[in-house]
């Protein structure tokens, strides 16, 4: 085959560091185009983002010259920066350490997508830590809960 062709459509969560500094409402729409803009420079394209105060659901097709941890350290690092220089409140903000990625089928985006926008009406009923532990579930994915929340 002549060309590289990929559709890789991923799912990634991530959380603030300890809920020390909350993500405040009126910011959250800055920080979501913000973050879609770090993820067009990656030459991946960004399809949806949402979350609510202490996390964010990005679903974007993933270029297929950069590695899922390349591109979430990027978002991290830079809407952290970013974050930072908004106001005051925002001086100590961090992201968690850990993130996680999941895969998404192209039949199964529409689903993802109406599971993204719904976040806040969602964490109404569940804890992130419920919500999360359920992907795990539902991935098949080990892990040690010890370093889960750090």
């Amino acid at each position: 085959m002549a060309q590289s062709l990929s559709k890789l459509y991923i799912h990634v969560i991530f959380h603030v560091k300890d809920n020390t500094c909350l993500i405040k409402s009126e910011i959250e729409a800055e920080l979501y185009a913000y973050i879609g803009a770090i993820i067009k420079q990656s030459g991946s394209i960004p399809i949806l983002l949402n979350g609510t105060e202490n996390h964010i659901h990005i679903l974007c097709v993933m270029s297929k010259n950069i590695a899922l941890s390349t591109l979430v350290e990027d978002i991290k690092r830079n809407s952290s920066r970013w974050i930072k220089a908004k106001d005051r409140y925002y001086e100590n903000f961090a992201w968690q350490g850990g993130y996680a990625g999941y895969s998404v089928s192209q039949s199964k985006v529409k689903v993802v997508k109406e599971y993204i926008n719904l976040q806040k009406e969602h964490h109404k009923k569940y804890s992130f830590k419920d919500e999360y532990l359920r992907f795990l579930s539902e991935y098949n994915i080990d892990f040690n809960e010890q370093y889960l929340w750090n």
